[in-house]
């Protein structure tokens, strides 16, 4: 059996144990489908990975730049794996940032002023029946 810390272990099970996904699947799709690179390269999820990698992790409209402090193939409590990495000060700015920007956008959105509001929805479906 495999000791919880060591110095290199699998990607998939590295991401596991830091909870980046909630399951080894989860993560080994997202390798395969190029969300993560690993020095700024493709890999596959039996890629082993050692202390100081630096991870680029694509999860929706969020990219995370993750530096590898620990390595665990166990999955343990959720304090324990934020210790395994640390996340780049530019990444945590730069997803901030996104974050007010989608925002701001589904505000504008939700409330944009061109939309009809439900009374002159209603006064146009009845002149277009009346037109028939």
């Amino acid at each position: 059996m495999t000791s919880p810390v060591s110095d290199e272990a699998r990607l998939d099970k590295w991401l596991w144990a830091a909870r980046i996904f909630k399951t080894r699947q989860m993560a080994a799709k997202a390798i395969t489908g190029g969300h993560i690179e690993v020095n700024g390269n493709r890999i596959k999820p039996a890629r082993l990975v050692r202390v100081g990698d630096t991870l680029n992790v694509r999860k929706g409209p969020y990219t995370y730049i993750l530096i590898i402090e620990r390595i665990s193939d166990r999955r343990g409590p959720a304090s324990v794996a934020k210790t395994l990495y640390s996340e780049t000060e530019a990444s945590v700015d730069e997803r901030q940032r996104l974050a007010r920007e989608l925002k701001t956008r589904a505000a504008q959105i939700l409330y944009d002023p061109v939309k009809p509001d439900s009374r002159t929805q209603r006064q146009a479906r009845t002149r277009k029946r009346e037109q028939y």
